[in-house]
């Protein structure tokens, strides 16, 4: 990325955060992850020594805005939540692999391909490999080396923390000192960088906008992720609240006036962020502090880098993107969660053989198909009582859990809607041909008579649902089976209501607990000919909720000489 673009890219858009930011220790700038998206997509457009290349990175710092402004504004944060953290695990890990390849050039001497993909990569640097040079391959890893040290002793130890913030400007000093001491022509320096402040002037080449939209779009997730991942973690650890939409919004109006000041994309760097969180930022004004130091730097201290090798910073561009190579969480996956290990090792080998957009794409498809399955195909299970309670339980969780002949109880964990509930239906008819094999009391009959649905979890259900259940009350009462409903919360309950499911099953099924369902359910099988009790139609004295309403006609329909049921033996 062009040096020039890059201190701009830390000049602007942190004085601009501090004031419609919501963070206090985060900090702003240029990101090794944005940097490559930037680059592998200007790349394949234009050679980055022309300067429309300049142009369009200015061009997509304000594209990228624009859209984490109206997200902001329109409060979209929330879809950031549909990429789960495998996804991101296993992109990041890719994406440093790659970052740390492209760097090779700088340490083997010659030029290798420019791509986001790993095989390219590799077989450019093999094909080079006659024209490998040692003086720039020793320097970079022996910087690398001193990198590696300095992080691992501030990590080690907490009063050698500085170390770990000092590693990259130890590795620009002692590179400059060398090369300005013994001038090496086969090592390469980043040379002249212009002075002065960067100057105002609007985008331009929106000709190229419609070509840019999905890195636009892409850049603006993996940025959101990033700094509000960080944000959020900082904002916890220091005891205070962060509003995300502020965030985006913050993020959005750093990017659109930095590319007035020639800036490409900009988000919040962990690294950069983690260091001002431990030095003790607690404040915005650590980003004006920095912004000034930035500032001071482009008017005065711009010759002192013309001669920093590109070995040195391509060392620190290495050690700071190995700390983002997760093999840890995937070993974590591995052990918690097969699936989502199945993720991150998805979205990984996609991202390193096809490109960072691609193996973005195919692991937020990934990660949207898992939840589109396990919202079509929820949990159900079958409830029994446990023994010496009115508590019922999952049957495969309490195998001592009591069930009844004649009688299934169902507890659905997920809102019911047109997705799963023919899913849901399918189990139904599958309790009711395969019931558990758990111990069973009650009366010896054959068959389900009673089917009793658990909708405590269940807090939402659509019209498409209601009428599948109103279709499965009509086939199940061909057969001689009814169906019950425990436990509906309010909501639930009114759409059940106003669909008339409740008046076709009929009200005297509506119950508040499952115990008091059985116990119905069970004098019901006992005595065939003998209908649940239906109270008369009084006029009500007064309102009463839903939950007034069930417990008033429970106790108006319950028969206490019901109890027990069964044999207290069998109880």
């Amino acid at each position: 990325m062009d040096s020039v673009g890059t201190t701009d890219s830390g000049f602007v858009p942190i004085f601009v955060y501090a004031i419609f930011g919501s963070s206090r220790q985060i900090a702003i700038g240029p990101v090794a992850l944005v940097s490559l998206l930037v680059s592998n997509v200007l790349s394949k457009i234009v050679h980055s020594s022309d300067k429309i290349y300049t142009e369009l990175a200015i061009l997509l710092a304000l594209m990228v805005g624009i859209l984490e402004c109206l997200m902001g504004l329109f409060r979209l944060g929330w879809l950031i939540r549909f990429i789960s953290h495998s996804v991101i695990s296993g992109f990041t890990t890719s994406s440093s692999l790659v970052i740390a390849l492209s760097q090779a050039k700088y340490f083997l001497g010659y030029n290798v391909a420019r791509s986001s993909k790993i095989i390219p990569l590799i077989t450019s640097i093999i094909d080079g490999a006659g024209e490998f040079s040692w003086p720039p391959f020793v320097m970079g890893s022996v910087m690398l080396a001193i990198l590696l040290l300095m992080k691992h002793l501030g990590k080690s130890r907490s009063s050698l923390r500085w170390l770990r913030a000092a590693g990259p400007l130890t590795a620009v000093v002692l590179g400059t000192t060398f090369v300005k001491i013994f001038r090496p022509s086969s090592i390469s320096v980043v040379g002249e960088i212009p002075q002065g402040l960067p100057k105002f002037s609007l985008p331009r080449e929106f000709g190229h906008a419609k070509s840019l939209i999905s890195t636009a779009v892409l850049i603006t997730g993996v940025a959101i992720l990033e700094s509000v991942g960080i944000a959020k973690a900082l904002a916890a650890k220091n005891g205070y609240e962060l509003d995300s939409n502020q965030e985006l919004f913050g993020l959005g109006v750093a990017n659109i006036c930095g590319s007035f000041f020639s800036s490409y994309p900009t988000t919040g760097s962990f690294s950069r962020s983690a260091v001002n969180h431990e030095s003790g930022a607690r404040t915005g004004l650590s980003g004006i502090t920095m912004g000034i130091i930035m500032m001071c730097a482009l008017l005065f201290l711009t010759p002192l880098f013309s001669d920093i090798p590109q070995c040195s910073l391509a060392a620190i561009v290495i050690s700071a993107v190995m700390g983002l190579v997760d093999y840890e969480e995937a070993l974590f996956l591995w052990r918690v969660d097969k699936k989502d290990f199945l993720l991150w090792t998805i979205t990984s080998i996609t991202t390193l053989i096809f490109g960072i957009e691609i193996g973005v794409l195919v692991g937020v498809g990934f990660s949207l198909a898992f939840v589109i399955h396990e919202s079509a195909n929820p949990h159900i299970a079958v409830l029994g009582r446990l023994p010496g309670t009115t508590v019922y339980r999952n049957t495969l969780q309490y195998p001592e859990a009591l069930t009844y002949n004649g009688i299934v109880v169902v507890r659905v964990d997920a809102p019911i809607y047109f997705a799963n509930i023919s899913y849901i239906k399918d189990r139904l008819r599958e309790y009711e041909l395969n019931i558990s094999r758990t111990a069973k009391r009650g009366p010896d009959v054959e068959r389900i008579h009673f089917v009793i649905i658990e909708m405590s979890p269940v807090t939402y259900i659509d019209s498409s649902a209601i009428q599948a259940l109103k279709d499965l009350h009509q086939e199940y009462r061909s057969r001689g089976i009814q169906i019950a409903i425990a436990n509906p919360n309010s909501e639930v309950h009114l759409s059940l209501s106003k669909s008339g499911l409740i008046d076709l099953i009929g009200k005297q099924w509506c119950f508040v607990r499952v115990h008091d369902a059985v116990q119905v359910c069970l004098q019901s099988v006992q005595n065939p000919n003998r209908a649940p009790a239906k109270t008369e139609e009084k006029p009500p004295s007064r309102h009463r909720s839903l939950l007034q309403n069930l417990w008033k006609h429970d106790a108006e329909d319950f028969d206490p000489n019901l109890e027990p049921l069964l044999p207290q033996k069998e109880v």
